[in-house]
């Protein structure tokens, strides 16, 4: 198995894996912080708001600062911005500063963006051929988090005198581990970076395949990011339990990550449109199942197949851009991948709620079709248009 051959592989596993700890220890708690600090209920969700705002952010500084200093140090900066921002926010719950919980937010999204760039450090590492399986692979690391970042959520946050606060201090702990992890990475070549400015994004935009790529992966994306959030609320207004939620949310995560066992050789045996096909066969079908009743095995099948969909997506998408860009370029086609995640993610975001209670769980399933429909399109013209990278693109 490729996760136990590359030394690179398996420490960018073990660094998503930590990553995703911290999130999911985040998305478990943070809500709910908010809700005790905020001087206002309205204001309850604006720290995971200010996560996404310092995703956005960090996004392009740390791609362009990787193509110049190499992998290792920037991922140990994003590792470092976590340790920050888990000792502020743990700070702001213990000092019952709703502000100071919130600067916390924001470095917290810088280490956010940097985890990011891991499934790209994966591909740098390995053989053309295995390209697939190595973002398979550090993508799979969130499986790993999924059955250890529940417990220490619920144990950590009674660790500090200041209920909630030790779970904040989890999480610095969490993010220096990834800074350990990260500094035994070994550093490949790093390419002379190409020139900026617009011309780049225009020539990187030229290219179907790379458009395909960046195009399809933030669909997928933005659709997980706004059925998931909209899910819990739904369950809750058909009347589940919040355990019933929970049980539901814990598969769409092992949806989101159990695929990574074998995505990633379907992308290197049968290419990374079939495979982004299929992913969008499976969010349609999330949709189709949603829309056909209120179950709590409907919303389960759909949840699971949803995060199905979002794995089979990301990793074909990954590794298309890595076939449409020289690596001087890669910074820049990175950074435009990871932007625009972050900004469909962003809208979706805050998009959930609004849309839940305006027009309904039917209709946001119901938006996931022609949306997908698109995605077909774009790969369709990359396909028809950009049969193979040209000679000096990879």
């Amino acid at each position: 198995m490729l996760l136990l051959r590359n030394a690179s592989v398996r420490l960018l596993f073990a660094g998503q894996a930590l990553y995703w700890g911290c999130s999911i220890i985040g998305i478990t708690l943070t809500s709910i912080v908010g809700a005790r600090l905020a001087p206002s209920p309205s204001l309850a969700t604006l720290p995971l708001a200010l996560l996404v705002l310092g995703h956005l952010v960090s996004v392009q500084p740390l791609s362009l600062f990787m193509q110049r200093r190499g992998r290792r140090a920037g991922l140990q900066v994003g590792a470092l911005f976590g340790v920050a921002g888990g000792l502020v926010s743990m700070a702001g719950v213990q000092w019952g500063s709703f502000t100071v919980f919130c600067i916390g937010m924001l470095s917290i999204g810088a280490y956010q963006a940097s985890s990011g760039y891991y499934t790209y450090a994966a591909l740098e590492a390995v053989d053309p051929t295995q390209k697939g399986r190595a973002a398979a692979c550090v993508v799979a690391g969130g499986l790993c988090a999924a059955f250890f970042a529940p417990p220490l959520a619920l144990w950590s946050r009674n660790v500090l005198a200041t209920p909630l606060a030790g779970a904040y201090l989890a999480i610095a702990v969490l993010s220096a581990l990834g800074w350990a992890v990260m500094a035994r990475l070994r550093e490949g070549a790093v390419p002379q970076p190409a020139p900026g400015g617009l011309a780049v994004l225009r020539a990187l935009l030229g290219r179907p395949g790379l458009r395909a790529a960046v195009g399809m992966t933030a669909i997928g994306h933005g659709l997980m990011i706004l059925v998931m959030n909209a899910t819990p609320l739904a369950m809750e207004v058909c009347g589940f339990s919040a355990a019933s939620a929970a049980q539901v949310i814990q598969w769409h995560v092992i949806g989101m990550f159990a695929p990574a066992l074998f995505s990633g050789v379907l992308v290197d045996r049968f290419g990374s449109r079939s495979v982004a096909t299929a992913g969008a066969a499976c969010l349609a079908l999330s949709a189709v199942v949603a829309l056909s009743g209120l179950s709590f095995t409907e919303f389960l099948a759909s949840s699971f197949l949803l995060g199905t969909g979002w794995n089979l997506m990301v990793i074909a998408g990954t590794t298309l851009l890595a076939e449409h860009h020289a690596a001087e370029e890669r910074g820049q086609a990175q950074a435009l991948m990871q932007l625009a995640n972050g900004v469909v993610a962003a809208v979706m975001s805050f998009a959930s709620g609004a849309l839940l209670s305006g027009v309904g769980w039917t209709a946001i399933n119901a938006v996931a079709l022609p949306l997908l429909a698109v995605a077909a399109a774009l790969l369709f013209v990359r396909s028809a248009s950009a049969p193979s990278a040209p000679a000096e693109i990879r």
